[in-house]
């Protein structure tokens, strides 16, 4: 089953205003955040602090080369992200793996920009209870993982209902 117009508007729309809200955040971190201390805020649940990740996630490769960096995070990472795109436009999915993609692709379409124009990306949040916490992260960053999460769902989602339905083979008792 494809995505109907409304599905693809939704996942549209998605996409926008995940890139949106991931690039007014970064922003606000840079001017409101750089150069400050960390911020705590309900109980040190949420802490607001200035970073700038040359590597990617939990700063995985920040002290490789330049070159290597520069190879893995932004040249291999935009020809995934192009593939992808390719592949999600051509496969027939339904809204929700559709939009668990879209998520995924604009998250790492934002971060990807950070990298190409300052060559690392702005992070800023960190959530936890006591001493149980994140790493520092960006609106991108938590696109990029809800991203995959919905996939699977509904992907799980589809193949049970594809196996169970009449005609699909044996149903459960």
């Amino acid at each position: 089953m494809g995505i109907r117009r409304a599905g693809r508007i939704v996942v549209m729309a998605a996409m926008v205003a995940t890139i949106g809200c991931d690039r007014v955040t970064k922003h606000a971190a840079m001017t409101m955040l750089a150069g400050e201390p960390d911020r705590s805020y309900l109980a040190d649940t949420v802490r607001l602090g200035y970073v700038e990740n040359p590597g990617g996630f939990l700063s995985l490769g920040a002290s490789w080369p330049s070159l290597m960096r520069t190879t893995f995070f932004t040249v291999a990472t935009g020809i995934m992200l192009l593939t992808l795109a390719v592949v999600a436009i051509r496969r027939r999915r339904d809204e929700w793996s559709a939009l668990g993609v879209a998520l995924f692709l604009a998250g790492g379409a934002s971060n990807w920009v950070d990298r190409i124009a300052r060559g690392s990306v702005v992070d800023f949040l960190n959530v936890g209870v006591g001493p149980v916490r994140t790493g520092v992260f960006n609106v991108a960053d938590a696109a990029i993982m809800l991203g995959p999460a919905i996939f699977v769902f509904a992907e799980f989602r589809n193949s049970r209902r594809i196996q169970f339905s009449p005609g699909a083979g044996d149903r459960p008792a």
